[in-house]
C-alpha cells in the first residue's frame, strides 16, 4: 500500500435481493485530505459507507489500511471503530438531555464516566483543542446543530479515529456555521485525519475538498484531483449525459392560461399561527407557482404550516376558490384539495417502518376512512403506477421506506399526494438533500402540474432554485412579509436586497 494511501478499498461487490447495489468499486482515501464521495442517490454512496463501518457486510472485495499487514474483517460499528473508522451523520445521534462531557465519554467505560471532574477537565480539554464554542457542563441540547456536530467529531477524534466520515452534515446548517464545521475540518486534515465528506451542496465540495470520487448505479466513475473537474463535468459525470442548461427549465415550461375573472385558488388575509409569525396575506393562483423565500429561520416554513393547518391556527380568514372556508387542522385542509409536503421527511414525512405501498397510499386512505380500506390489488395499482410515474428506485412496492435513499423517499411522498390529485400543492424544501439528477426532475414535476392547472408553493434555501420555478416570491426576514417580488423583479440580487432592507407588507 502506498505510505501516503490512508485507507483503500478495492473490487468491492454488495448485492441485495433484486438489487447490484455495488459493483467492482474503488475507493481511496489519503492522511490529511477531505475526498467528496458524490453520487445520485441510489448510486451507492450510502451503501460503501455502510460496508466500510460494518453496518452492511461486502460480498466480495478488500478493505486496507496503513498500518495494518492484512486487509480488515469489518463485520459491525465496533470492528470500523477499532480501526480508527468513525461516522457522524446527518441525524445528530448523540444525547441532548445529556452533557457535553458526558456525550463525548458515554459508552467508553466505567473509569472516565465516575469521575465527574476528570471527564470535565478531559473533555474541555478536547473542546479547546478543536476550536468548539461550548462548556463540557453545558447541556448539549443547548448548543445549535453545528456545535453538536462538532461535539460528534470531538467524540470520534478522542476515540484516535483515522478516518472521518461525514455523512451530510451541512444539511441543516446556516452559512456561519458551516464556515465553523470546515474550520475544524481544516485543523483536522492539518492532523493527518483522512476525511470523506458525502454532501449534495456542489458550492461546498469545491470549497473544502481535495479530491472527488464519483459513483452511479453501483458502478465507480471515477476519482478525481478537484483542479481537475469543473463542476459541470462533475455534474455530467453524475448524471451519465451531458448537463443541460438547468437555468432554462423554467423559460421551456409551458404556462396555464387561467380566466381573467377567476379568484384565487388559496387566500389568507392576517393568516397567523401560535409558530411566531406575524399576521400575514398571500394568495396563489391556478396554474401558479409562488414561493416563500428568506434566510433560514425567517418564517417561510411557519407560513405554509399554517397555510396546511400543521400549526395551530390562531388568526386571519381563508378563501378557497373565493369561498370563505375553514382550515384550523391539516385534516380541513386535506378535504378543501390542499397538499403538503414537509421540510422534515423523516420526522414529519415517511413512517419508515411500513411499505412503500402503505406509505403511498397513506393520505388517500385517509380521507376514505379507515372503516373503508382499500383492496391490496388497489393499492399495489396505485403505488406501481407512482413508482413507475416518479421513477422510484426500489426492486418493489413491499420493501420499507426507510430503507430507500433519501432522494426516493422523497419522491414517495410526493406521490402520496398527488395521488389525492390536489387543487394546491405545497412543496417545502423538496429537494433538500437529494441529488442534482433528482432535483432537476422534482422542478420539472412542478412546472408540468402548474402548466397543467395545479396551484403549487414551492419554498428552497438555494435562491437559484426558486428562480427557475417561481413566478412570484413573498420574501420573509424575521418572521414576517417584507415583500413580494415578480416579473423582471425575480433576480438573486432584488431578492437578497429585498431580505436585508425590505419593507413591511
Amino acid at each position: 500500500m502506498n505510505e501516503e494511501i490512508l485507507l483503500e478499498m478495492k473490487d468491492i461487490h454488495k448485492r441485495f435481493p433484486g438489487v447490484y447495489a455495488l459493483n467492482s468499486v474503488d475507493f481511496s482515501l489519503r492522511k490529511g485530505e477531505v475526498h467528496a464521495l458524490m453520487g445520485e442517490n441510489g448510486a451507492g454512496k450510502s451503501t460503501l459507507i455502510k460496508v466500510l463501518t460494518g453496518v452492511y457486510t461486502k460480498d466480495e472485495g478488500e478493505i486496507r489500511m496503513s498500518g495494518n499487514s492484512e486487509a480488515l474483517d469489518i463485520r459491525s460499528p465496533q470492528d470500523a471503530q477499532k480501526y480508527g473508522i468513525s461516522t457522524v451523520y446527518q441525524e445528530i445521534t448523540l444525547c441532548p438531555n445529556l452533557s457535553v462531557a458526558e456525550n463525548i465519554y458515554i459508552g467508553r467505560g466505567s473509569g472516565a464516566v465516575q469521575n465527574w471532574k476528570e471527564m470535565n477537565e478531559g473533555a474541555d480539554k478536547i473542546l479547546k483543542s478543536l476550536d468548539i464554542p461550548a462548556r463540557a457542563t453545558q447541556q448539549l441540547g443547548s448548543c445549535s446543530l453545528a456545535v453538536q456536530q462538532m461535539v460528534a467529531i470531538a467524540r470520534a477524534v478522542d476515540q484516535e479515529c483515522k478516518v472521518l466520515i461525514l455523512d451530510e452534515p451541512t444539511s441543516s446548517l446556516d452559512e456561519e456555521e458551516v464556515e465553523k464545521l470546515f474550520g475544524l475540518m481544516r485543523d483536522l486534515k492539518s492532523r493527518g485525519v483522512g476525511i470523506i465528506f458525502v454532501t449534495h451542496f456542489l458550492d461546498q465540495v469545491y470549497e473544502i475538498c481535495d479530491r472527488i470520487t464519483v459513483l452511479r448505479d453501483g458502478k465507480l466513475v471515477g476519482a478525481y484531483d478537484i483542479a481537475n473537474l469543473p463542476r459541470v463535468q462533475l455534474v455530467s459525470k453524475m448524471l451519465g449525459k451531458d448537463m443541460d442548461d438547468l437555468s432554462d427549465i423554467k423559460g421551456s415550461a409551458e404556462t396555464y392560461k387561467a380566466e381573467s375573472n377567476m379568484p384565487p385558488v388559496y387566500e389568507a388575509e392576517g393568516l397567523q399561527s401560535n409558530a411566531g409569525i406575524k399576521p400575514f396575506n398571500f394568495h396563489v393562483n391556478k396554474g401558479e407557482i409562488t414561493g416563500f423565500t428568506g434566510l433560514l429561520g425567517s418564517g417561510r416554513s411557519e407560513c405554509v404550516r399554517a397555510i396546511f393547518g400543521a400549526d395551530r391556527v390562531i388568526g386571519g380568514k381563508v378563501k378557497k376558490n373565493g369561498k370563505e372556508v375553514t382550515i384550523k387542522n391539516s385534516y380541513q385542509a386535506m378535504k378543501n384539495g390542499i397538499a403538503y409536503l414537509p421540510e422534515d421527511r423523516k420526522r414529519d414525512g415517511i413512517i419508515g417502518d411500513l411499505s412503500i405501498r402503505d406509505n403511498i397510499i397513506l393520505a388517500l386512505q385517509v380521507m376514505r376512512g379507515f372503516f373503508k380500506p382499500m383492496s391490496k390489488a388497489e393499492a399495489q395499482k396505485f403505488a406501481d403506477d407512482y413508482i413507475k410515474l416518479l421513477d422510484i428506485k426500489t426492486p418493489n412496492a413491499d420493501k420499507p421506506i426507510g430503507e430507500l435513499s433519501g432522494g426516493n423517499q422523497q419522491k414517495c411522498i410526493l406521490a402520496r399526494w398527488l395521488l389525492m390529485n390536489p387543487e394546491y400543492l405545497i412543496l417545502d424544501e423538496p429537494t433538500r438533500g437529494i441529488d442534482i439528477g433528482t432535483k432537476t426532475d422534482i422542478q420539472k414535476l412542478a412546472l408540468k402540474l402548474a402548466s397543467e392547472g395545479m396551484s403549487i408553493t414551492f419554498i428552497s434555501s438555494e435562491i437559484e432554485e426558486m428562480l427557475r420555478t417561481c413566478s412570484r416570491m413573498i420574501v420573509m426576514r424575521d418572521r414576517r412579509v417584507v415583500g413580494e417580488l415578480s416579473g423582471n423583479e425575480l433576480t438573486q440580487n432584488t431578492i437578497m436586497s429585498t431580505i436585508a432592507g425590505g419593507s413591511e407588507k
